[in-house]
């Protein structure tokens, strides 16, 4: 099968190559998914398990990509919950080769059912995004109707499934991004807007529930802005300062299937809309991945027509 293959580290994403693979074999309760459409996070190059298995080992040459929509094609032993021909998305194991490939092997627990009326791209687009804006909200920074939630990049993949969100459970939103950033922002549903290169942070006051995706210097000023019991959600690692009379939680997204329901279940109904900024094909994933502008949403390459 054609695969997109990554052997060095250093190289990033510009060491990426497209070549031919084995298909892969279903483990127990796995199903072999024949991909249509797979997403990409670029910092995936930075992640040791990109690299590694489990215990450590090399996994190299590994492929990369964890977002998937597609068709099972085949069950392992003891798989239930799926069937062949089903269309399925969801978000693939860290630690074994991932979508950017004509076929993957999939845990099924990670596997949701994708309706007939939702386009392969858009399925591919919503694992990762999706997950993190729901966990980060709702598992880790406990939204209630009535709060105020600073949203980081809010025009960005995550960031914007995050406003949307987090308006429709009645929370006030307040994104932040660059300059450019400012009208698409207010389209997903923020409220108010703060352009990071030009205006003052601290000027947004107090807030409920700071949602990072930027870490860094603005992790740490952020930490400030959170009211008496309110949180910082950070998905960047650690937040390097905590607020004084409140929580700081960072998490890694982990897959669900009931939430990968609620969340396609939005998109089918025009209460949430994902961002896709570009489609490429497979043969065109390694340009398409190394983009010479800078680019917002997502990235899907489109593995089958």
């Amino acid at each position: 099968m054609k695969a997109i293959v990554v052997t060095d580290e250093a190289a990033g994403t510009a060491g990426m190559t497209l070549m031919e693979r084995p298909e892969p074999e279903p483990a127990l309760n796995d199903v072999v998914v024949q991909i249509h459409a797979s997403g990409f996070v670029p910092t995936e190059m930075a992640w040791p398990s990109t690299w590694t298995d489990r215990l450590g080992r090399s996994r190299t040459p590994s492929i990369p990509g964890h977002e998937l929509a597609g068709v099972v094609t085949a069950l392992g032993y003891g798989t239930t919950g799926l069937s062949v021909g089903q269309r399925v998305f969801g978000l693939t194991d860290w630690t074994r080769d991932g979508t950017l490939a004509e076929y993957a092997a999939v845990e099924a627990r990670n596997l949701a059912p994708l309706p007939a009326d939702v386009d392969f791209a858009v399925g591919a687009s919503l694992p990762i995004s999706g997950l993190t804006a729901w966990q980060g909200l709702f598992e880790h920074g406990r939204l209630r109707s009535g709060q105020s939630v600073l949203v980081h990049g809010a025009a960005g993949a995550v960031g914007s499934m995050v406003t949307q969100l987090a308006r429709e459970f009645g929370a006030h939103v307040i994104g932040t991004g660059r300059a450019a950033d400012r009208q698409a922002a207010h389209d997903f549903g923020a409220q108010e807007f703060i352009d990071l290169g030009n205006d003052t942070l601290e000027d947004v006051g107090g807030v409920d529930l700071v949602f990072d995706v930027i870490g860094g210097d603005i992790g740490k000023r952020s930490a400030g802005l959170i009211r008496a019991g309110g949180t910082l959600v950070s998905v960047v690692g650690p937040p390097e300062a905590r607020p004084a009379d409140g929580l700081a939680v960072d998490f890694v997204v982990e897959s669900d299937r009931a939430q990968l329901g609620e969340i396609v279940q939005r998109v089918r109904d025009g209460r949430l809309r994902t961002h896709i900024s570009s489609v490429a094909t497979l043969d065109d994933a390694v340009a398409a991945l190394n983009p010479t502008k800078r680019i917002t949403g997502k990235t899907i390459i489109r593995v089958r027509p």
